[in-house]
């Protein structure tokens, strides 16, 4: 084991969305993660537009969402299966029910112009987001797009097994 843990990514492949939703969501397993970092891009859209992004911490008894499950994939070929388990209530992407419950704390939002390309948080390492076990985490979409648009994100993290 890495002294450090072991780095994971979430990715959510440009995917159609028309609506304010999560598109990432991760459900720590029995060890504590940290974000190391996110990042959002639309591929189809040719004028300007502003769409609110969040990255949220869940504390407290929260249900998650449900989601399109995703196994974390390791960034090392040799690194071990991720505690953040997929599932339709744990890891995923693409929500199609967004979590309940508990205390939904907003630790990072921004306003994305999509014309930029991508947004991306890339924190130094005193600012990186912690999820404690067991608890969840949200990159989410929270501006509905004017029309359809082809959406892709990605969420990497530390998982301190």
């Amino acid at each position: 084991m890495k002294a450090d843990g072991y780095v994971y990514v979430v990715r959510l492949p440009p995917t159609a969305v028309t609506a304010a939703k999560t598109l990432i969501q991760i459900k720590a397993g029995a060890a504590m993660i940290e974000i190391v970092s996110a990042r959002i891009y639309q591929v189809t859209k040719t004028t300007s537009e502003l769409l609110a992004v969040q990255m949220i911490q869940h504390t407290g008894a929260v249900t998650p969402g449900t989601v399109t499950a995703f196994t974390p994939l390791p960034l090392a070929a040799t690194d071990p299966v991720a505690l953040a388990v997929g599932g339709t209530a744990a890891t995923g992407v693409n929500a199609s029910a967004e979590p309940s419950g508990g205390a939904a704390n907003i630790v990072e939002e921004t306003v994305w112009n999509i014309l930029n390309g991508e947004w991306l948080y890339l924190p130094v390492p005193e600012n990186r987001i912690q999820v404690a076990q067991t608890k969840l985490f949200t990159f989410k979409l929270n501006t509905a797009p004017a029309a359809s648009m082809i959406i892709g994100a990605t969420v990497t993290f530390i998982e301190y097994q």
